[in-house]
């Protein structure tokens, strides 16, 4: 069990460094347990990021909130454009946590920096008292460089621009709620978290001048297209038949009474692409396994700027906006 001691800065705390975190993370720039990391020299515009991920539960269907919190992190700067590159990782733990749970997170953690080709090269612990949180709590910080050319930005989402969805929406939100609320289906949903930036490179390869990306995260997609609606003054219509949804998600959220728009995502992100070059990046995105599933869902214009409306299976249209308060709290 995880001690009062083992974030005091004393021999405990250094045996759980030894023993947890440098074993699954370790690389020459975070074996120096320096103060501060000394990087390289970089060249070129730097993508800055940073979140905390305090996911309930925090073993799920498809991941943990090790591997959740590298891929957010990856993911938040992937979108941005960026070749994700340097990680931190702060450790909240709540005395008394499973040392076998923690080592379970630290290795995933490690695995999931490792396959998105991330070093993470600072971290902390530190230890509250039971009560103080809920068992564990991460939070993270990415570095990245913007290749030139690239310029990602909601203020250049153009009229006539066409949007791009990488796959089906609501796995992650699905997953842990059934996760939660102890729900059993013959075909369980797992969630969709995986890093992004082997699709985000894709993309920019096959067309540099993306307008915008964006992972629809907590809010779904719901919050994204508005958040972009507003920033760009634009408006976007997006067609309900045309955004992919896992049968077994839009079963759960029937039998919920969710609106799929609004459950979270941890592995998909939405894309305003030039029109001439939509169909060049939807291939190239097919090609890629974390994009098989991508389909164009509308576009920008059809609607008063700021706005977003959603043309539905009844032919009719409704208004999307974002949810007041989060639908599902502690998802990420």
């Amino acid at each position: 069990m995880v001690t009062l001691a083992d974030g005091g800065g004393g021999k405990s705390a250094a045996e759980l460094v030894e023993k947890i975190f440098l074993p699954h993370l370790s690389n020459p720039i975070l074996s120096a347990l320096s103060d501060g990391a000394v990087l390289p020299k970089i060249n070129g515009r730097i993508a800055f990021t940073t979140d905390s991920f305090v996911v309930d539960p925090i073993f799920f269907p498809g991941g943990d909130i090790g591997s959740l919190a590298v891929h957010g992190t990856v993911n938040d700067l992937a979108v941005s454009g960026a070749k994700p590159l340097y990680l931190s990782a702060g450790f909240i733990l709540e005395e008394g946590f499973p040392i076998e749970d923690l080592e379970k997170i630290a290795k995933s953690f490690g695995e999931a920096a490792k396959e998105c080709g991330v070093l993470v090269v600072a971290g902390d612990t530190k230890v509250v008292a039971r009560g103080g949180a809920d068992k564990i709590f991460i939070n993270t910080t990415g570095i990245g460089i913007v290749p030139d050319g690239v310029d990602i930005s909601a203020k250049r989402a153009g009229e006539g621009d066409v949007i791009i969805l990488s796959g089906t929406i609501g796995d992650h939100g699905t997953a842990i709620l059934s996760r939660r609320k102890g729900l059993n289906f013959d075909s369980p949903v797992v969630s969709d978290s995986a890093p992004l930036n082997g699709l985000t490179a894709v993309m920019l390869e096959a067309e540099p001048d993306i307008r915008m990306m964006r992972d629809p995260t907590r809010g779904g997609l719901a919050a994204t297209l508005t958040e972009i609606a507003r920033a760009s003054g634009r408006g976007i219509v997006v067609e309900e038949d045309l955004i992919p949804v896992n049968e077994n998600v839009r079963a759960i959220c029937e039998l919920l009474g969710l609106d799929v728009m609004h459950v979270a995502n941890e592995g998909k992100l939405v894309a305003f692409v030039p029109k001439n070059s939509a169909d060049k990046v939807l291939s190239a995105m097919r090609k890629y396994p974390l994009g098989r599933d991508a389909a164009i869902i509308g576009a920008v214009g059809g609607a008063p700027g700021g706005t977003v409306e959603m043309k539905t299976s009844f032919l009719g249209r409704r208004i999307v906006e974002a949810l007041v308060g989060d639908q599902l709290p502690r998802i990420c």
